[in-house]
């Protein structure tokens, strides 16, 4: 039979020698060995693919031959799938720290019940001792040495139990913490998962494009060089048609209804920033940057190796999505995405390779839209934006405008001069 002082004894054993199960502790450290090895491969394909984003781009800057063209198509295909295998590394990364947390839970929750178990019991016990008369005490089995040495083991348990009852109070807090971390982890690997179906159609699509290629021009330089003349003539006349249509629309646009210009208003829509074309320059434009007459270049443009992901910039819906490479001959953005933002503006982002957004859909900041690409008229892989006055933007059906042109059937966002505004002003 358990003396009160034994009883102490075993509470206090129970509190303070209670362990992680050595299965699931040898487990975790596996699984932890091979996330590190994961992330180590994931760095390593992550400077692959920047190094193979700088050829592109070093290709892409040489003379427009069917050479070059062909290099560039056949490092993109490299890039591209090398993203493919990033993600997949990824996907498992991911799977791996989701199995570790959920081990780490399950020893949480192990030492949670445990260590509550012996607390509660140990409470009890003190509860007892509390609650037994002096004289019973004496008179018990212990005796009157026995009941001295049990007060004094009774008071440094009862701090004992203070100190126990906050370290349960942190595990819990550690064990919530396990729980939103799985939560955010399975949100990942949903989202590696459809980004890997992404990036193996683009992967297809840079395949098409070079076969396309090889049968236009028969493998021919000559053959190259006459297609690109024709591209950019019919090129040249679609800007034209725009610019005589939007010169006769009219809007007005009310100040304040547009954000102040200043850094931050729009989040970038890539993680790597740099600016190969800027947004057209006039004296009005100059001393009023916000605000653009619509001459020149319409948006700028950034360097975006093919499949690179393209993310919002404010918060806002999708006006609508169009891929004016559906028409034959028509030449201009290619895949775009428009989106109204509630704070007054609109973005366009064109010459995508993928689509990941629709028509009506609300969109966050920093929600994927699509990834870059080289579609349209482009002379080479990146991304153009324009930021418009949000009530200035529509979007047309080009044969509604013109009744003779090369892109009757495609629809693109067209705006009144003073509704393009110079993007540098919000990022």
């Amino acid at each position: 039979m358990f003396t009160l002082r034994n009883k102490i004894i075993l509470l206090i054993l129970l509190l303070f020698f209670t362990v992680h199960l050595p299965a699931i502790a040898n487990t975790i450290n596996e699984l932890e060995s091979n996330i590190q090895e994961r992330n180590s491969e994931i760095r390593e394909l992550e400077e692959e693919i920047s190094e193979l984003g700088g050829q592109i781009d070093l290709v892409g800057a040489e003379a427009k031959t069917l050479e070059n063209a062909l290099k560039q198509l056949n490092l993109t295909d490299r890039k591209l799938t090398t993203d493919t295998r990033l993600t997949r590394q990824k996907i498992t990364g991911t799977g791996l720290a989701i199995e570790e947390l959920a081990l780490g839970i399950i020893d949480k929750e192990q030492q949670i019940q445990i260590g509550g178990a012996a607390l509660a019991q140990s409470i009890r016990n003190i509860h007892e001792l509390e609650s037994r008369s002096f004289i019973e005490i004496i008179f018990s089995q212990d005796g009157f040495s026995g009941f001295w040495n049990s007060v004094q083991g009774l008071q440094q348990f009862q701090g004992e139990v203070n100190e126990r009852v906050h370290s349960l109070q942190a595990l819990k807090r550690e064990f919530e913490g396990s729980k939103k971390a799985s939560e955010r982890e399975q949100k990942n690997l949903i989202a590696y998962n459809v980004r890997l179906g992404d990036q193996q159609e683009i992967v297809k699509q840079n395949k098409d494009v070079k076969n396309i290629l090889l049968k236009e021009t028969k493998n021919k330089e000559s053959n190259y060089k006459e297609l690109l003349n024709e591209r950019l003539a019919r090129r040249e006349a679609l800007e034209q048609e725009l610019r005589d249509f939007e010169a006769q629309l009219r809007v007005e646009i009310d100040p304040k209804s547009l954000p102040r210009p200043g850094e931050g208003v729009l989040r970038w829509p890539i993680d790597s920033v740099k600016v190969t074309q800027y947004f057209g320059n006039t004296p009005f434009a100059s001393k009023n940057p916000q605000v653009y007459n619509g001459a020149g270049h319409n948006g700028i443009d950034l360097r975006a190796a093919p499949g690179t992901v393209i993310k919002n910039a404010a918060n806002g819906v999708v006006v609508d999505t169009g891929n004016t490479d559906t028409v034959h001959g028509c030449y201009s953005y290619g895949k775009w995405v428009l989106i109204r933002h509630y704070n007054g503006l609109a973005t366009l982002y064109a010459h995508l390779s993928l689509i990941r957004a629709t028509p009506g859909q609300e969109v966050s900041t920093g929600d994927i839209i699509g990834y870059s690409g080289n579609t349209g008229y482009s002379t080479g892989p990146h991304l153009h934006l324009g930021v418009y006055a949000a009530n200035a933007v529509r979007v047309v059906k080009l044969g509604d405008i013109k009744e003779i042109t090369n892109c009757g059937a495609a629809h693109i966002p067209v705006s009144p001069p003073n509704g393009y505004l110079n993007p540098l002003s919000y990022f």
